[in-house]
């Protein structure tokens, strides 16, 4: 026959500690990994940039510019289709391709226009990816915009 064993105070106070201890632990990793990988910075000060936010959005807008994103095959591709229906090439591009919950894979293609679209050659993980672009027109005019990039 074996001897019962007791649930002591010192048992109980062990189990409350590690139980908590592991909470703690998960939590507190949990939060150092979302705060190093995530920059959660859109813009250095919000209410700056929301003093001219209506005007670039309507000169932008005015443009009348659309853009759709692809990746297939290693070949990215990026293309701004204009009010009229064609293919617009911008004076100048700008483009990030990254992941949308860190910027750690973020790579600047080498974008090159090709009479259609800007096409680069990228190699891509699985999962979700966005490209952040910058374009500019002729006249100057800025055209910003984060474009989910559909993979094949």
């Amino acid at each position: 026959m074996m001897a019962e064993r007791k649930l002591t105070g010192r048992h109980v106070l062990l189990i409350f500690v590690a139980a908590f201890g592991v909470i703690i632990s998960v939590n507190l990793l949990l939060a150092f990994s979302a705060v190093r990988t995530f920059p959660g910075l859109e813009v250095r000060n919000s209410y700056v940039a929301s003093q001219h936010f209506d005007d670039r959005r309507a000169e932008q807008e005015a443009l009348g510019w659309t853009v759709s994103a692809d990746h297939a095959d290693g070949l990215l591709t990026l293309a701004i289709t204009g009010a009229d229906g064609r293919p617009v090439q911008a004076a100048r591009l700008e483009a990030t391709v990254g992941r949308a919950t860190h910027v750690q894979e973020d790579q600047t293609p080498d974008f090159r226009f090709d009479g259609d679209a800007y096409v680069a050659p990228v190699a891509l993980g699985d999962g979700n990816w966005n490209i952040r672009m910058k374009a500019w027109h002729s006249d100057g005019t800025l055209f910003q915009q984060r474009v989910v990039l559909h993979k094949d």
